[in-house]
């Protein structure tokens, strides 16, 4: 009885939700929605992501062409263009910085004098600003690197790093939740809490003894980061390096991270064990580093998209709702199978494609929301979320007026749309209109089935939270139309084959019907948060609230 009882409130609470959300979305709004076309989504998708656009990776005449394809469609759906100086792109200065295999690296202390082997024993990352660079500094260990007065946590304490090198190990204390982690351990905050604390250089220590001590150690120092310069080549944003104040990024292997606590008289596994109950176990190492080596610079442009529909309310309308999706995707790499274009049909041809759809329902829609809708396609996501970066730092229009970021990324469009999750949208007020939008379609919002993934911060909504602007990212959830369930264990398969491969083609599997349905809910939740009165705000308190 008591569990009947309990589905009859739960079947009148969902009833209530859709009920109230009808009340919100009027015959107008509706009727829009319809404008949606799975046959257009699939028409997209299949453009952006045929060979003769080679991958669309930023800087080739292949991105181009989905640049230009993109604004052709927003200009037939009525969209102005909103980028710089009244065009429709906002342009970036890229450089890719490859690190040259022929660097010195030591490591000394009164004892000893190792040279150390490249790859082997320490990686470096490229330096996006200094062609050649001499790094001879003392290193400290300082644990997890987190300095955060609201988790009474500063593992600098008593010490003194100005001009040295910290050394890190990844993670924080088990008492921190998975979003507190996640945010407060970041590769970007962990070197701004080193520069902060006058350090020059940051090195992550390798904890875990592997075969070959580091099998990724080749290709991480092949690999070429990739940053945003200004034309004078100042550094403004990397995927590796927050700030040219440093000279030194990378690793240590785990044969030279136990000689250092060895020498230190420190057991590597205990600490790393009283770090993880909450203990400090900062201290001075009694090494020193000796680098030399030179990084190759290559500069090339690239651009986001953007476009806008302007608000109905004299005074909203200078507020905006942000759909974002990005444009880009890996180019030509390493043949699979034969193949060696990475086409990028669903990651993220179909995000795009699902923006398009939602300029396409404003286009029918006679009233417009109180607030502007700004539709921003970013590029370089796949070198580091780097084209959204730039926008939430040098936007096209005053960041302080963009209220929240709807982001499109890989929905994964293989299956029929039942429920979602909505990630990040439990951090503030959004969950409330992603919540009114569901029941309006009759989803299901589910919660996050891989908490431990982070995929909150994995996209570039990231970017926007980090300039305190609520965001979310929704993706599939789970519901199956035989009652199982089990859609996760699909999606596995499905990823395994085809992400970040040139199997992800228009020949894949592709239920368009689902994303036409994907665009609307998008279009839904974005059109509730422009038509609030009430700018949307962060849970009191919560880790992402950026206080200003």
């Amino acid at each position: 009885m008591k569990f009947r009882y309990l589905l009859t409130l739960l079947s009148c609470a969902v009833l209530s939700n859709a009920t109230f959300a009808q009340e919100r979305i009027s015959k107008d709004v509706a009727s829009a929605m319809e404008l949606a076309s799975a046959d257009q989504m699939k028409a997209d998708i299949t453009y952006l992501a045929d060979d003769k656009l080679m991958g669309r990776k930023p800087g080739t005449p292949g991105y181009k062409m989905a640049a230009d394809y993109v604004i052709e469609q927003l200009k037939k759906n009525g969209v102005k263009p909103a980028g710089d100086n009244g065009t429709w792109l906002q342009s970036l200065l890229m450089r890719s910085a490859s690190l040259d295999p022929n660097f010195t690296a030591t490591l000394s202390s009164k004892n000893s004098n190792d040279v150390l082997a490249s790859v082997k024993d320490i990686t470096i990352s490229a330096n996006p600003v200094s062609k050649t660079s001499n790094v001879n500094a003392e290193i400290v260990f300082v644990g997890y690197g987190i300095k955060d007065a609201s988790k009474n946590r500063d593992d600098y304490k008593g010490l003194d790093v100005k001009g040295k090198i910290v050394l890190i190990v990844r993670g924080a204390p088990s008492s921190f939740s998975q979003a507190d982690a996640t945010a407060i351990s970041s590769v970007a905050n962990i070197q701004k809490t080193a520069i902060e604390n006058g350090a020059i250089g940051v090195i992550t220590a390798t904890t875990v003894d592997r075969p070959n001590n580091n099998p990724n150690a080749a290709a991480m120092a092949s690999r070429p980061s990739t940053s945003v310069m200004t034309p004078k080549g100042e550094l403004v944003i990397s995927s590796g390096f927050t700030s040219d104040k440093l000279q030194i990024v990378g690793s240590l292997s785990f044969g030279m991270v136990n000689k250092i606590f060895t020498a230190a008289n420190k057991n590597l596994t205990e600490v790393l064990e009283s770090l993880k109950s909450g203990n400090i176990q900062s201290f001075a190492t009694g090494f020193t580093l000796k680098a030399n080596y030179k990084t190759n610079h290559s500069d090339f442009t690239t651009f986001n998209v953007a476009g806008k529909i302007e608000g109905s309310d004299p005074k909203l309308k200078n507020e905006y709702v942000v759909h974002s999706a990005h444009l880009d995707h890996m180019g030509i790499g390493r043949p699979v199978e034969g193949d060696s274009i990475y086409n990028g049909a669903h990651d993220n041809a179909s995000g795009v494609a699902s923006l398009l759809q939602i300029t396409k329902a404003y286009s029918g829609l006679k009233a417009k929301p109180k607030r502007s809708i700004l539709i921003l396609m970013v590029t370089a996501e796949e070198m580091g979320l780097l084209g959204s970066a730039y926008f939430a730092l040098k936007p096209t229009v005053n960041i302080n007026q963009v209220v929240a970021n709807v982001n499109t990324d890989m929905p994964a469009i293989i299956a029929p749309l039942l429920s979602v999750t909505a990630l990040g949208a439990d951090h503030s007020s959004l969950v409330n209109p992603v919540n009114e939008a569901s029941a309006y379609l009759g989803l299901t919002v589910e919660p996050d089935p891989e908490p431990n993934e982070n995929r909150f911060v994995r996209s570039d909504q990231y970017s926007f939270i980090k300039e305190g602007i609520p965001a979310l990212h929704i993706k599939y959830g789970n519901k199956t139309p035989d009652g199982k369930n089990n859609l996760d264990v699909f999606v596995k398969e499905w990823r395994a084959k085809y992400y970040h491969k040139p199997q992800d083609d228009i020949n894949g599997i592709f239920d368009f019907n689902a994303g036409r349905k994907y665009a609307q809910l998008n279009f839904l939740i974005g059109y509730l948060i422009a038509n609030d009165v009430e700018r949307p705000k962060w849970n009191p308190g919560d880790i992402f609230e950026k206080k200003k």
